[in-house]
């Protein structure tokens, strides 16, 4: 495997990118009193998922680095329940499409991670 010359060519970065995008989208339908509230926590935290990613791309200590990734991950977890909330307060009719990148990026981060680990026990 050829290794990686910057952060957006990482699949996790790329994919938490869309993420981030869809999350633009969905907020875009959000009621006007929402501005301040759900829509802003909500682009927040999504976009701290890719740039902490992208930050801690760039960090050369290990500890350093999962110290980033490991903010990236609690943001999804943000997130995942941003997007119940927004289910349940039936501001979007289907949020699938969300529940399942947000499940992607998620596992692509904690494999993402695990290699990171493994690489200095080896």
């Amino acid at each position: 495997m050829e290794k990686s010359t910057s952060f957006e060519s990482l699949i996790v970065w790329q994919k938490a990118h869309q993420f981030v995008l869809r999350v633009y989208k969905l907020t875009e339908g959000f009621p006007k009193s929402e501005v301040y509230g759900l829509s802003n926590q909500f682009r927040r935290a999504s976009v701290s998922i890719a740039a902490n990613i992208a930050e801690g791309y760039k960090k050369k200590g290990v500890k350093d680095k999962l110290r980033f990734f490991n903010i990236a991950q609690g943001s999804l977890e943000e997130c995942r329940y941003y997007i119940i909330l927004t289910k349940d307060l039936k501001y979007a009719q289907d949020v699938s499409n969300e529940t399942n990148l947000i499940i992607e990026v998620s596992k692509l981060l904690n494999s993402y991670c695990k290699a990171i680990l493994n690489s200095i026990t080896t």
